[in-house]
């Protein structure tokens, strides 16, 4: 459509024309010029750079709180945690709400950081576009610093990456006894650049996610409690397993220990034969985190039976029993 030039001032801006255009519109209020010509930077891309950064918060905001929703469980497992695989074993407890909790806060944080990224990161690419700005240097100059920053820290990077990857595959949790390597004890502490945990002297260690190579965990399913029992040569081997076999079976039955023991024991018979002696051993399967509980128990027991069946241990006894009044 062709505008009424009968309508135009001679000092209107050339921007002038059309009932829509800002411009117009400016310069039919304050019959200014400059202001007429300026509208479109004062006015039009002023309101376009808000009305980005509003939908842009209003993105954030609303991304934040879904992430809250899946990452709060009230007591049950929260629905992030549904779909990935879970090796934390029920008997754990009170620590294995602590352990999904801690887990779903922070995937939920590495999300909201994703989030927060990616919204804030194109609001200001869509800005600068409004703005007039040739966002091909800017690129390739953040794309350089990027790569710089890559390589200076790149221990950082794989530690964060290790730290992602060990909570989606639930490699370890709170509470569960580990073997990192450098370091053994009970997990105090799961985050995404660092593991903290405590060994049997009350020592907490800090390790980095990056430099853990291996894992050992003693927590996960079920554990084995293995005990030795050495005894001499002149020992009868039957009547050692049925010794062993009884012990193990008052063990299983003791209430104490009968919920931690989750199958028969096995007696496995002569193990080791030594220059000193024989020695014999019993494994038990119980609950993650048992197994130095229950073989205590079981090797105290065990050598108190073999002792009171005068069975002489490996080399004999240093000194003759004491003689009976």
């Amino acid at each position: 459509m062709i505008p009424n030039l009968t309508q135009f001032s001679l000092d209107a801006p050339k921007c002038y024309g059309g009932a829509d255009t800002w411009c117009t519109q400016v310069y039919d209020l304050t019959k200014n010029e400059w202001l007429a010509a300026a509208a479109d930077w004062l006015v039009a891309k002023p309101i376009k750079i808000l009305m980005i950064l509003v939908i842009a918060f209003v993105i954030r905001l609303l991304a934040r709180k879904a992430i809250d929703r899946l990452t709060t469980g009230d007591g049950k497992t929260p629905k992030l945690l549904r779909p990935l695989k879970e090796r934390a074993p029920q008997a754990l407890g009170s620590l294995l709400s602590e352990r999904r909790a801690q887990r779903a806060k922070t995937i939920g944080s590495v999300l909201k950081s994703i989030v927060t990224f990616l919204v804030y990161g194109l609001a200001v690419v869509l800005i600068l576009g409004e703005l007039g700005l040739n966002l091909a240097p800017i690129i390739a100059s953040a794309g350089i610093v990027g790569v710089a920053l890559g390589f200076g820290a790149q221990n950082l990077v794989k530690d964060f990456l290790s730290g992602i990857f060990m909570l989606l595959e639930d490699q370890y949790g709170m509470g569960d006894v580990v073997d990192l390597g450098e370091a053994t004890g009970t997990i105090e502490g799961v985050g995404l650049r660092v593991t903290t945990l405590r060994d049997v002297n009350g020592t907490v260690w800090y390790v980095r996610n990056g430099e853990i190579l291996r894992v050992g965990n003693s927590s996960q399913g079920f554990a084995v409690a293995v005990v030795d029992i050495p005894v001499g040569y002149s020992a009868d081997a039957n009547q050692v397993v049925d010794i062993l076999r009884r012990v193990s079976d008052e063990l299983r039955a003791d209430e104490e220990y009968s919920t931690d023991v989750i199958e028969e024991p096995e007696v496995l018979g002569v193990e080791k034969v030594t220059p000193e002696g024989m020695t014999f051993r019993v494994t038990v399967k119980v609950r993650p985190g048992r197994q130095w509980a229950v073989q205590r128990a079981l090797r105290a027991r065990a050598m108190a039976a073999v002792e009171e069946a005068d069975i002489q241990p490996p080399l004999g006894r240093l000194f003759p029993p004491a003689p009976q009044p």
